[in-house]
């Protein structure tokens, strides 16, 4: 039941993901730091990673892990490519990748290191 709860908020998640990529976003609130752009990337693909790689824990064997990261960091650069493409308020930005593929390592590390319920 418990990995089903986890999947579901997965997939929720990554779609919310894709429709906040997607539309204008205005009032953003404000870090303070000049790199709050990317600040959003990590925090948002770190918990992206930290998702699926919960998901896919009790499966796991030596490809898991590096195929939740590779899927995660393959998710983030579609979305950042078509994101100028459909909505052209929206700027490509290739530190923007390097912050999404940041946040889905250390997510997944996360992951890896808390066991906190054993998903059946």
């Amino acid at each position: 039941m418990l990995r089903k709860l986890v999947l579901l908020t997965a997939v929720g998640y990554s779609i919310i993901l894709v429709i906040v990529s997607f539309i204008n976003l205005y009032d953003v609130p404000k870090l303070g730091s000049s790199h709050d752009d990317k600040i959003y990337h990590i925090v948002s693909y770190f918990i992206l990673g930290f998702l699926w790689l919960t998901y896919f824990k009790p499966l796991r064997n030596k490809y898991t892990t590096i195929s939740v990261i590779m899927a995660t960091c393959l998710f983030g650069f579609v979305v950042e490519l078509l994101q100028h493409q459909l909505n052209p308020n929206r700027t490509y930005d290739t530190l923007d990748i390097l912050a999404n593929c940041v946040g889905v390592l250390i997510g997944t590390f996360f992951a890896i290191r808390i066991n906190i319920y054993k998903l059946k």
